[in-house]
């Protein structure tokens, strides 16, 4: 692998690993649904980005289909919470 490749996965990744706990603490604390909800898509977003570095770091394709399978389980997701707080707001 070259150099600078390597050299750019060893920084980046361990800021994305510390923005991934601390998505997950703000997931648990949230006062809100919203703002579980939030950091639920950060953190999903931010594993995304980790999974794209380690498949170019691993040289794997399986990483990238896992990714891509994240993503719309994110968007299945927004879509489930959102109509769920809808209806939540309009009393149904």
């Amino acid at each position: 692998m070259d150099t600078q490749v390597f050299t750019f996965i060893m920084i980046i990744l361990p800021i994305y690993l510390v923005s991934l706990l601390l998505y997950l603490i703000r997931a648990f604390k949230g006062p809100t649904i919203s703002d579980s909800v939030l950091s639920i898509d950060a953190f999903s977003f931010a594993a995304i980005a980790v999974m794209g570095i380690l498949s170019l770091f691993f040289k794997s394709l399986v990483l990238v289909s896992i990714a891509i399978l994240l993503s719309v389980w994110t968007y299945a997701l927004d879509v489930f919470v959102s109509k769920y707080l809808e209806k939540k707001e309009m009393g149904e």
